[in-house]
């Protein structure tokens, strides 16, 4: 009688293993087998990290195996048992291989097919096309659409994490819980004695000090030495957390008022405003979203205060950028001076720590939180509900959205849910900061998350006017590298544009994310369908992009950026001065954050900035979606092109006192997972 050798591979996460009955069954061309038990007597099948070898032997020739079926049934109490793959040697001698990587749980049964992936138009056979049918009928029963808030895009259906389907949940909850990592944080950073003086102010610059020095680095100290310096505040806008705002200004707003005469003396070429303008010298960032939104009302106790500055900057005869002109509110007029580097000392400082809290806003709640955390989801749900396991794109980009959808169901749960920990520190806390979402979803676009194209739309990205855009240059190089491994993928499984074009799956994929993540949007420039292979590995670069990179590039710098309080206020407690020459130290001092409120956002970007155990970085795929040979040299090739970007910039950033790092690979998780 034929006989197959069965090797099941269990995973090595924590309570990975199972003591449950495992049962096997093949099914082949001509045949299926009868339920086999897999099991050694007087041994632990299935422990945590273990590979285990079993003859099955069947009464006739099953031909060609098509799917095989792992069946879970309870031996004492269900456990979850996570399956990484099973391999299947033939009495042929030919040898299948089966990726599964989830979790079984309770008495269930998983059917899988060989790891070769198969577009729609490769299977022939009712088995497997029904196989595929239902794969994708069970996922969308279990992966459904919910709108969270109004104007949001669409997020998972579950208001809990332990609501998530169990494949796609952190493997510890540990890990995944905010309250757990702000204590863990707080007590690490020795600030839990500040605590109980929660509505009470500092005394002076250096009183922070006391909460800051035991979480210092080369970074962070930098920026608690130099924040006051025009040089540093500039250089933030082209390296720091938020480096997605500046802008090559062409035309002065007109509610900005600036002249030649108010910052000639910031200007070094002997140049006019308007012709420093020309010359493409002159920069911008404005704040314009922050205007109209509600400020955090959620502490009767104490006051905080909003602003929607415009600030210009210039680039210097040593092509730093410096900011000339600052003013805090959108409206000019008598009350809302434009405030410049000639100014009084304190009466500058106060307009640049009101611009940096400002960016702290818009960076957490749409640069962050919308435009990586909630646009990944997006693409995430769409995946599950749209492309079977088997699909090329499933494999290409399961390890981009690992995570993602437990992360933000966290969030939602503990981060930023009414009275969640966001409203403890953060002026946006308490509602404003889903008016600065809804009203970012309407600028959200397609194009804006083309790397390449986001950075021309802002003027940027000529590297002979702006030499020290590091975010530029390495996000162009990981951009091209992801761009071209996508393309090798692509040319692989689409020999022409009609197989794209023929592709249901790929089309039901690409409308979900159209339909319910930008709502439908037509301004949002989504496609609602793709037709080439150009096209298609530029959608797929700007999703796998976005997971990885740009969070990257947004997210681990908030330990260094942030954790020098007066460098990124998350509140401000009194309003901004309606005229120059009454600001003094004690003024600015009672204006940034009391105690209470700078030990929980210290707490916060800590957590926020800290890797993951065993984290994933981009390049790196443990678990073996793909099993053919050509795709495995497309991901040798893409590990170089990666391994020579992080060289480049460990060269570029010897010796720097601000090295830039956070889009080297090695530095960049393949997903968004915190």
């Amino acid at each position: 009688m034929p006989s197959y050798a069965v090797t099941v591979a269990t995973g090595s996460q924590w309570f990975a293993g199972t003591d449950d009955y495992v049962y096997f069954t093949l099914v082949g061309s001509e045949g299926t087998s009868e339920r086999h038990l897999l099991d050694k007597p007087f041994y632990n099948d299935f422990e945590r990290g273990t590979v285990d070898t079993y003859d099955v032997t069947v009464a006739e020739d099953l031909g060609e195996i098509q799917l095989i079926k792992i069946e879970k049934r309870k031996y004492w109490f269900p456990d979850d048992w996570y399956l990484k793959y099973v391999t299947v040697k033939t009495p042929l001698g030919d040898y299948l291989e089966f990726p599964c990587y989830r979790w079984i749980t309770d008495e269930k049964e998983v059917v899988l097919r060989d790891g070769r992936a198969k577009l729609c138009r490769d299977d022939k056979t009712p088995i497997l096309k029904h196989h595929r049918r239902k794969e994708l009928e069970d996922r969308q029963k279990l992966y459904r659409w919910a709108e969270w808030h109004p104007g949001f895009p669409l997020s998972i259906d579950a208001k809990s994490h332990k609501e998530l389907p169990r494949n796609i949940q952190f493997d510890s909850e540990k890990g995944a819980d905010f309250i757990l990592n702000y204590t863990k944080a707080i007590e690490n950073l020795c600030i839990n004695r500040f605590m109980h003086m929660f509505q009470s102010s500092w005394s002076d610059f250096a009183d922070f000090e006391k909460i800051f020095v035991r979480i210092s680095n080369t970074i962070s100290e930098y920026v608690m030495q130099h924040w006051q310096e025009d040089f540093m505040f500039g250089y933030q806008f082209l390296n720091g957390c938020n480096p997605v705002l500046i802008r090559k200004c062409t035309e002065l707003p007109k509610n900005f008022p600036v002249t030649t005469e108010m910052v000639e003396c910031s200007l070094e070429r002997n140049l006019t405003l308007e012709e420093e303008i020309k010359q493409g010298n002159i920069f911008i960032v404005d704040y314009e979203l922050l205007d109209g939104i509600d400020v955090n009302k959620t502490d009767p106790c104490t006051l905080q205060y909003l602003a929607a500055p415009i600030c210009l900057l210039y680039k210097n005869s040593e092509k730093k950028i410096v900011p000339i002109a600052i003013q805090i509110h959108q409206a000019p007029g008598e009350d809302n001076p434009i405030f410049l580097p000639s100014d009084a000392k304190y009466d500058w400082l106060l307009a640049k720590i009101w611009v940096r809290s400002s960016d702290f806003h818009v960076h957490q709640n749409v640069t962050h939180l919308l435009r990586t955390h909630l646009v990944s989801e997006v693409f995430a749900v769409a995946m599950f509900r749209q492309l079977p396991a088997v699909h090329p794109l499933f494999k290409l980009l399961i390890p981009h959205v690992r995570f993602t959808i437990a992360i933000n169901t966290k969030a939602r749960e503990e981060l930023i849910c009414e009275c969640g920990l966001f409203d403890k520190a953060n002026a946006t806390g308490g509602g404003g900061h889903a008016q600065m979402i809804q009203k970012a979803m309407k600028h959200l676009t397609y194009s804006s998350l083309c790397f390449p194209e986001e950075i021309q739309a802002r003027g940027m990205e000529n590297s002979q006017d702006i030499p020290y855009y590091f975010y530029r240059d390495d996000g162009l190089k990981v951009w091209e590298a992801i761009k071209s491994f996508v393309k090798d993928v692509v040319d692989i499984y689409y020999h022409n544009e009609e197989m794209v074009c023929e592709d249901l799956e790929l089309q039901a994929f690409v409308k979900d994310i159209y339909v319910y993540g930008m709502r439908g949007n037509k301004t949002s420039g989504f496609p609602k369908t793709i037709k080439t292979r150009e096209k298609l590995s530029e959608y797929l670069t700007v999703v796998i992009f976005t997971t990885s990179a740009q969070h990257a590039a947004v997210n681990f710098g908030q330990y260094d950026w942030c954790s020098w309080i007066p460098n990124a206020p998350p509140t401000m407690r009194c309003p901004p001065p309606t005229e120059k020459g009454v600001v003094n130290i004690e003024y600015i001092v009672e204006s940034l954050p009391d105690r209470g409120r700078s030990c929980w956002h210290l707490g916060a970007v800590w957590a926020l900035s800290q890797f993951q155990e065993n984290e994933l970085f981009l390049g790196m795929y443990p678990d073996e979606h793909f099993i053919e040979k050509p795709v495995k040299e497309a991901m040798k090739k893409f590990c170089k092109s990666l391994d020579e970007i992080v060289s480049f910039i460990a060269e570029r950033n010897r010796n720097k006192k601000l090295p830039y790092r956070y889009l080297s690979p090695n530095q960049i998780p393949n997903s968004v997972a915190v």
